[in-house]
């Protein structure tokens, strides 16, 4: 697609206030795709009065003919798979493949789950004496990160707009064209003027008079833990609601009885696709000490298929913070098996599938999120070690539990810290809350648990 140079705005595209710019960069070959204006406060301000006015015309709106724009935006986005995949795969190097079924696939799936859900959530209910309306917030200030740029969007716009909110969306930096075909397809979808708008723009610009502006009634921002805590503060001092999705470093445990080989194949695999950069992603494996040699050749000889099949990490500062890991961990004592620091590819932001052994849990790789394509190996000696080392962060953002019998792996995820968990390769399920504990976020996101974060309800007594 063709970058637009202005910012769409209630239901127009409308020239920025400012002339600054950032260039969009294909991290496979380091060179500009496009330009998009880099909005500044005037830019959102404009945004945010249009959401507010716009705002009593959709929370008025039949939640049926909402459900119907939602509808019309799932098949538009439908129809545009192949351009959504391609404008992907150039502004974040993902592979073709993996755009069309993921980063193109899943947004439509999610928002089709809301066309649903707007046609058959009570947004009333009788309880008692009270009848109780579940009510829009208000107008929803969304800041998205770039390493799934239209699912982000789509899981935070798609139920604010079932919920009857309004939306100013500010994307990423490196991965701008993604939303706005995003808002042309909110565009063709008929949804009306100023319930829907995009600021393209720098965080600390665009983003930060985005969460401090006064007329936003709840911040929905995916990213850092750090930029969260900024977010939650300012925030907080408005008293204003936010919904958080930040950090991970989940665990994928592999008990003694469960299938050595798949367990960690599909680990590898887990960490290796989107180029490692996904906040769920299984970063740390915990085999049991009596199979631990044998996960580590596994786990080495898997990560080795990948290295032509991976695509590059987002943008060159984001391979320089990778690579700054991989380093960190060999200084820590940590064993390289596979991957490292050495370029796989002359040009582009390319990161060699990166596997580590001997890794202790005080490791900094074993507590920190690197978003990239390294995983790290920790043994644990027994059942009771195992969950120490997979509670023992910061985070709990997802996880896995691998065992012979799905009991035995049920009962081990339940005394787990974190928000979601995968049981023996369990599936992606859109309709299922997906958030976590501790500092990986406030909130929920996917499914009706999704919908209600932009809710508010309002009790009358008879």
């Amino acid at each position: 697609m063709k970058a637009h140079d202005g910012m769409y705005i209630d239901g127009a595209w409308r020239p920025a206030a400012g002339g600054d710019v950032i260039e969009v960069v294909n991290p496979a070959d380091e060179q500009v795709i496009g330009r998009v204006p880099a909005g500044t406060a005037a830019d959102v301000d404009t945004a945010v009065r249009a959401a507010r006015a716009a705002l009593p015309g959709w929370a008025a709106t039949p939640p049926a003919e909402r459900a119907a724009r939602l509808a019309a935006l799932r098949d538009v986005l439908a129809a545009r798979k192949d351009e959504i995949a391609e404008t992907v795969t150039a502004e974040l190097g993902s592979p073709l493949n993996f755009s069309q079924a993921v980063h193109a696939g899943v947004p439509i799936a999610v928002a089709g789950s809301y066309a649903e859900l707007a046609a058959t959530y009570a947004f009333e209910e009788k309880v008692g004496n009270s009848t109780v309306y579940h009510e829009p917030i208000g107008v929803v200030g969304a800041i998205t990160p770039w390493n799934y740029p239209l699912h982000q969007i789509v899981a935070k716009a798609a139920p604010a707009l079932a919920a009857g909110c309004t939306v100013v969306l500010k994307p990423a930096e490196d991965t701008p064209l993604v939303a706005q075909l995003f808002a042309e397809a909110v565009h063709e979808a008929g949804v009306p003027a100023g319930v829907f708008n995009l600021v393209t723009g720098r965080g600390p610009v665009a983003g930060q008079a985005l969460a401090e502006h006064p007329d936003v009634d709840l911040v929905s921002f995916t990213g850092s833990t750090a930029v969260g805590r900024q977010i939650a503060m300012v925030a907080g001092a408005a008293v204003k609601k936010v919904a958080l999705e930040l950090g991970g470093k989940s665990a994928n445990v592999i008990l003694p009885s469960a299938d050595l080989a798949k367990a960690v194949n599909v680990g590898v695999a887990n960490v290796m696709s989107n180029s490692g950069q996904t906040c769920s992603a299984w970063t740390r494996m915990l085999v049991h000490r009596d199979q631990y040699d044998e996960a580590v050749e596994l786990a080495a000889a898997a990560a080795a298929k990948y290295g032509e099949r991976i695509g590059p990490v987002v943008s060159a500062k984001q391979q320089e913070r990778v690579l700054g890991y991989i380093e960190k961990g060999v200084a820590e004592g940590a064993r390289l098996v596979a991957g490292g620091t050495e370029a796989p590819r002359e040009q582009g932001c390319f990161v060699s599938p990166t596997v580590f052994a001997d890794v202790t849990p005080e490791m900094t790789i074993a507590q920190e999120e690197i978003f990239g394509p390294v995983l790290s190996i920790l043994r644990y000696e027994d059942e009771a070690d195992a969950l120490r080392i997979a509670n023992g962060t910061v985070y709990g953002l997802a996880g896995a539990v691998w065992a012979g019998e799905e009991a035995e792996a049920v009962a081990f995820a339940r005394r787990m810290d974190t928000g979601q968990v995968d049981i023996n390769g369990g599936r992606f399920n859109p309709l299922a809350p997906f958030g976590g504990y501790k500092q990986s976020g406030v909130g929920r996101e996917l499914g009706a648990h999704g919908l209600t974060e932009y809710l508010q309800t309002k009790s009358l007594q008879f």
